[in-house]
């Protein structure tokens, strides 16, 4: 195997990897941009592939191709409504953030998997679904000499769409009057009420921005690397889109970055064959790496970057 066909398979296992988290950290970063901590995009992660998975499964013989990307919008709105959760908590009842976050990681587990032993006699997981999102080679692109075939052959379609989505989140926070009004209320939330800015308004906003990109990054790890629901389905991708978010310094590029970084990570145990040096050591300290990098990453960065002023304060209008 040639070097730039290795280069093409890391490349792209790491994007596969890396798209459920970098619509997760996407949505961190619109939640804590509002001021709501966000600790339930695990939970958020959860119910959009059990939701997306059912749906798929349901719904492939009579619509076809076009089931996935559906699948990928009931995911994405089945996050946002179990969002609503969160936001009800934290704004209008001002409850703690962590809190509220770790309910819903408690409840969505319990829930999805209870539903599926309902819906499937008893068993604690999904069937596999016959069509997922898989690789693709983008026409034009994979003809650009060298770069064409590490970056454009075989890659994942979803992964290079939510980079775009990364570019176009970064535009809307720091380029637009919705994204400014969202930051003021995350960093002084008093001086935007007295500038006429609804508090309560954007930071149901941002919670449920977060719940959607969250629940479609759930939906696209359901869609593209396990191909069913179970219990194990999504294990701690959303703590690693946290931790992404934080290493980004809440910013949508710096997320995007970080969860490539991890996506890169959680490869290993595959792209670790390929790589020269790597295919000799055992696959149980890749199994372990991206868990292992997430906390040294919090441990070396969540001391050093600083959040919206306001991240996790309920606000009270005087």
């Amino acid at each position: 195997m040639n070097l730039t066909t290795i280069l093409m398979t890391i490349f792209s296992t790491t994007l596969v990897y890396s798209a459920p988290l970098i619509f997760t950290a996407l949505g961190g970063t619109f939640s804590e941009r509002s001021g709501v901590v966000n600790v339930g995009l695990e939970g958020m992660m959860i119910v959009g592939a059990f939701c997306s998975t059912i749906f798929t499964l349901n719904w492939t013989s009579k619509l076809g191709a076009e089931t996935v990307w559906i699948a990928l919008l009931i995911g994405g709105m089945s996050g946002c409504l179990f969002s609503l959760l969160h936001a009800v908590a934290t704004i209008t009842f001002r409850a703690d953030h962590i809190i509220s976050g770790t309910v819903l990681n408690m409840i969505a587990p319990a829930l999805c998997v209870f539903l599926t032993r309902i819906l499937y006699d008893g068993k604690g997981q999904t069937p596999i679904i016959s069509q997922g999102l898989g690789t693709m080679t983008i026409a034009g692109l994979a003809k650009i000499p060298i770069l064409g075939k590490i970056f454009f052959t075989q890659t994942s379609l979803i992964a290079w769409l939510a980079i775009i989505i990364a570019v176009i989140c970064w535009y809307v926070l720091y380029r637009t009057s919705f994204g400014l009004r969202l930051r003021s209320v995350g960093e002084n939330p008093a001086a935007a009420d007295t500038l006429g800015i609804n508090v309560s308004r954007y930071r149901y906003l941002g919670v449920l921005i977060s719940g959607f990109l969250g629940g479609l990054g759930g939906a696209v790890m359901a869609q593209s690397i396990t191909l069913n629901f179970s219990v194990s389905t999504i294990s701690g991708q959303g703590f690693m889109a946290l931790a992404a978010m934080i290493f980004g310094n809440w910013n949508p590029l710096g997320a995007m970055g970080a969860a490539i970084f991890f996506g890169l990570a959680q490869s290993l145990p595959i792209i670790g064959a390929y790589i020269p040096g790597l295919n000799h050591v055992n696959s149980v300290w890749f199994q372990v790496a991206p868990y292992l990098i997430t906390i040294i990453v919090l441990a070396i960065f969540f001391g050093k970057s600083v959040g919206p002023a306001a991240d996790g304060k309920n606000y009270i209008k005087n």
